[in-house]
């Protein structure tokens, strides 16, 4: 089972379960964080193959035990991202789709673990937890110590499934994934912003001075990672990076040359973005044989391809799901 089967890393995850023989069910809200329609198109291949279901709901508001009776592995993704926009009057909505929504899931698994044991549930958790980490590259041990709510909130629901696992001996792992991208990334993120400003001559937003690092991370090489850690004995918390952090302006160099200029526009960084990310990959390495293999230049190169066969339905991209897709409960 996979929450948030609809979304960026959730469809790439699906898709990787099925090429390797699992049976899968996805679970999405299709909230509104961004353009629904943009999940529904991640599903329409996957509905597609023989192995795979999906039902629309909201951890909070559906009866989790018959979707969980079947389960073997749980991955879970579903929950609300983005750090700028979780401070003030947005938190509760972060808390509600972080925190309780995991807490919902972690009691309907500790029930069903009673009678049917779980293999492994794999929660995917935030180098966000760190903030400004005292180190680099930034290994487990390191006291976390979020400079955003978003990090907050992700950081509360790690300690949760620690807590499932210590008390109820509920076998999990938390991934820490560090700055996740390629096709189909979430549109506010910055390579979508970025690839989409080289190819439009769109002005790109950039915070802060541009020598902020991030450990990009390819998602492929994550969902890769995810499968690997639920076919292990791991359980605990891990780091997934790429291995080597690059500037902002060096992202930027990267795109320009396999696309054309890009014409930025400087701002001023936001709070709760940490200055630097790093990950110390090592434990993850030996505990399920992580090992990124996707270069940036490999990565974003894969990005631009996609770009180009995106095909808008309309002036405003998209067009709005079907009524099929989207009906709450449906399985097609």
């Amino acid at each position: 089972m996979v929450t948030g089967a609809a979304g960026f890393i959730g469809s790439h995850l699906c898709a990787h379960l099925l090429a390797a023989g699992d049976t899968v069910l996805g679970i999405d809200a299709l909230t509104e964080f961004y353009e629904p329609a943009l999940k529904v198109r991640n599903l329409r291949t996957l509905i597609a193959h023989p192995a795979f279901s999906f039902h629309r709901a909201d951890l909070l508001e559906t009866d989790l035990a018959p979707l969980l009776a079947d389960a073997e592995v749980v991955y879970h993704l579903a929950g609300q991202p983005g750090v700028r926009p979780s401070w003030g009057s947005e938190f509760g909505l972060y808390a509600r789709r972080n925190l309780l929504a995991t807490q919902v899931l972690l009691e309907a698994l500790r029930n069903r673990h009673r009678s049917r044991p779980l293999r492994k549930l794999v929660h995917t958790s935030s180098s966000s937890v760190y903030g400004d980490a005292p180190t680099f590259p930034t290994h487990e041990t390191v006291l976390p110590k979020p400079v955003s709510p978003y990090g907050v909130t992700k950081l509360a629901a790690e300690h949760l499934c620690e807590l499932y696992r210590s008390a109820h001996d509920l076998p999990s792992v938390s991934l820490r994934l560090f700055s996740v991208y390629g096709p189909r990334q979430r549109p506010d993120m910055a390579f979508v912003r970025l690839v989409t400003a080289a190819r439009t001559g769109e002005a790109f937003p950039l915070y802060g001075d541009g020598e902020q690092t991030r450990d990009f991370t390819y998602v492929r090489d994550v969902v890769t990672a995810l499968r690997d850690a639920a076919r292990s004995d791991f359980t605990g918390v891990a780091n997934l990076g790429g291995g080597s952090p690059v500037s902002m302006k060096q992202a930027v160099a990267a795109v320009e040359q396999l696309i054309g200029p890009v014409t930025i526009e400087l701002s001023p960084a936001g709070p709760g973005e940490a200055r630097h990310t790093g990950a110390d990959i090592s434990l993850a390495a030996r505990a399920f044989g992580y090992r990124p293999r996707t270069e940036l230049h490999e990565g974003l190169a894969a990005m631009a391809r996609y770009a180009a066969t995106e095909r808008p339905a309309g002036p405003d991209g998209p067009r709005s799901p079907t009524p099929l897709a989207v009906r709450r409960g449906d399985t097609p």
